[in-house]
């Protein structure tokens, strides 16, 4: 149900206590049949607790009760009743004039009554506003002053701290000097111990023949037959993982060799040419103890 500004208003001059006892009764009427209105008088009620929780009490001096005793007596006195020895004539006999219409003042009174309770309403809001603004205040300044109910509940702020990950622990490295019967370097062979990933450079020696690809192969005397780990390309640098499926004991300790296969490398996997360049790998950077 929508209510009026006026109903509104009644609810909070309900709450505020500056009602009469007729307008008290019919509010307290409606609240008994309407639901709804008595949760808008009890919001009010809500809202303007704050107001009585912000102001203590203050009890008045004696001297105010001695006022208003002393203005009750003397509102009680009567004036003494005067009798008087003859009654006075009556007055000569005026013609009778008829009174003039009565103007109806109920749209007046109404539109009084909605006046005040605007007003009362308007005043409700500012004190709320004041009291809203204040109770911020104190609790920025002087928290301590406000009940325990009012008091802000303190901000636990989270701090992210990013803590940089280790340095990385440098991993072994390992070099093969691939050369030829004459004693000349053709490749050098790096190897990474973590990774096992290799990188065949060359340096030296003779470009592979027309139709001809120079292939490298992995020798070790705990494999059945060396292991192709592919053709060398043509430019300087050749660089693979194959080496990463094996055991790191073969990797370091095996013999790698280069021989010359058909364009594209060996078809079944096995070598058909005598090795031209041969070498076993030396640990140049130790792994991190």
């Amino acid at each position: 149900m929508a209510y009026s500004e006026d109903h509104i208003a009644l609810a909070a001059e309900y709450a505020l206590g500056t009602l009469d006892a007729g307008e008290r009764s019919q509010v307290e009427t409606m609240m008994a049949v309407d639901t709804e209105f008595t949760a808008i008088v009890h919001a009010w009620e809500y809202r303007l607790g704050v107001l009585n929780q912000m102001v203590g009490s203050v009890e008045p001096r004696p001297i105010v009760w001695e006022n208003i005793k002393a203005a009750i007596g003397h509102s009680g006195e009567q004036a003494p009743l005067v009798l008087p020895d003859a009654a006075p004539p009556p007055p000569p006999t005026a013609p009778v004039v008829e009174p003039a219409p009565v103007a109806d003042n109920s749209n007046v009174i109404q539109l009084s009554s909605r006046l005040k309770r605007m007003r009362t309403l308007a005043s409700v809001a500012t004190a709320l506003a004041a009291a809203l603004i204040a109770m911020l205040a104190i609790q920025v300044y002087s928290p301590d002053l406000l009940p325990a109910g009012l008091r802000a509940k303190p901000r636990i702020q989270t701090v992210e701290v990013k803590i940089p990950p280790p340095p990385a622990t440098p991993s072994a490295q390992y070099v093969a000097l691939l050369q030829g019967p004459s004693g000349g370097p053709a490749f050098i062979l790096t190897v990474d111990g973590t990774t096992r990933n290799f990188t065949v450079r060359k340096v030296g020696g003779d470009a592979a023949e027309a139709g001809k690809s120079l292939e490298l192969w992995l020798i070790s005397d705990r494999l059945p037959q060396p292991r192709s780990l592919g053709v060398i390309g043509p430019s300087d640098f050749t660089a693979r993982p194959v080496l990463s499926s094996y055991d790191p004991n073969i990797v370091t300790g095996a013999t790698y060799a280069v021989t010359v296969e058909q364009a594209g490398g060996s078809p079944d996997g096995k070598p058909h040419s005598t090795p031209i360049y041969t070498g076993k790998l030396i640990e140049t950077v130790p792994a991190a103890r």
